[in-house]
């Protein structure tokens, strides 16, 4: 299959699973009714279509295109099939940032504040990172970092849990972290999206840096890409994308992991064409386990972050025991 048929089937998946995005939920809404409250937004279908299931539709496809292609960056840069998002430690910060707006009671102030300090959280998380790597920022010192600034924010994470004022402001730390896209509204997507775009087009630039890596550190410097330049973009994309994505939806694991896996040969492994697919695979893979959540269990509330674990961790198992026996 050639590269702009996947593209056009990708495509068309995301399509589809963001019109049921639209069109299921628990509200008993039907899917004639539901377009026309969508186009009308009059009455309670109106209301619900445009203030509850549009906008978490829309992060569906935000956040998933978020992890997919900041992990399929890590991945290209890395020259690493198991890295993902999270490894430089953005999520981390930025779950840290919004537990302890939970704990201060900061997030019941307005509405936005949760997010706000998530994305304060990320911000602070990247800084200590580029301070810990310095100037040079290479690969493994990146890694490291990322590696000691995730354990700090977990440990301080950890912490605040343990110092919950209230048996309630721990299980709301605790399903904040689970990670959902319900009850969120077009603020969040207003707050998240100018984050998301930038960090797309920063990591979608850096394709043709990431093919010439692929090559080697010395090819690539032969070729003329500046690995600092590459190395630079990798790590503020990534934290625009993953830290903005944090901020609205939780704690939501293994998406930036499987998806590049899974569309890496259709590709023909070049980084720059599993960019624009893993963006589209994540996508996705997201807005399936987001309707999968209402299906299953909707009296329940099944977190996202809980379902993409249950069936990523299996995944990432099988990928290593077929990469132990490949070596």
């Amino acid at each position: 299959m050639s590269y702009r048929a996947i593209l056009i089937y990708l495509t068309l998946l995301v399509v589809a699973l963001f019109t049921a995005s639209l069109l299921i939920g628990p509200s008993g809404i039907g899917p004639i009714e539901g377009l026309r409250a969508l186009v009308t937004g009059q009455g309670a279908p109106g209301l619900v279509m445009r203030e509850l299931r549009l906008p978490r539709a829309i992060l569906g496809v935000g956040v998933g295109a978020a992890l997919g292609l900041s992990g399929a960056a890590m991945q290209g840069f890395l020259r690493n099939p198991l890295a993902e998002p999270g490894l430089i430690g953005t999520s981390a910060g930025a779950a840290l940032g919004a537990v302890i707006a939970i704990q201060t009671g900061l997030y019941a102030s307005f509405a936005l504040a949760l997010p706000l300090a998530a994305l304060a959280g990320a911000g602070v998380a990247v800084a200590l990172i580029l301070t810990l790597a310095g100037r040079e920022a290479r690969a493994l010192v990146l890694i490291l970092a990322g590696i000691a600034v995730s354990a700090l924010a977990g440990a301080a994470t950890a912490l605040v849990l343990n110092l919950a004022p209230s048996p309630y402001a721990a299980a709301e730390i605790v399903f904040w972290m689970m990670g959902s896209l319900a009850d969120r509204s077009m603020n969040h997507v207003a707050l998240a999206a100018p984050f998301l775009m930038l960090g797309a087009v920063i990591l979608l630039r850096s394709g043709a840096g990431l093919d010439a890596l692929s090559l080697g550190e010395d090819a690539a410097a032969s070729m003329g890409v500046s690995l600092k330049r590459l190395r630079l973009q990798i790590v503020f994309g990534s934290a625009l994308m993953v830290g903005a994505a944090t901020a609205v939806a939780g704690a939501v694991g293994f998406v930036g992991l499987v998806v590049p896996h899974l569309l890496r040969r259709a590709v023909g492994s070049r980084p720059s064409r599993l960019l624009p697919t893993s963006a589209l695979g994540g996508a996705a893979m997201l807005l399936a386990a987001d309707i999968a959540t209402r299906v299953i269990a909707p009296e329940r509330d099944l977190k996202l972050g809980v379902l993409t674990a249950i069936v990523g961790a299996p995944f990432f198992l099988a990928m290593i025991r077929k990469m132990g026996r490949e070596s």
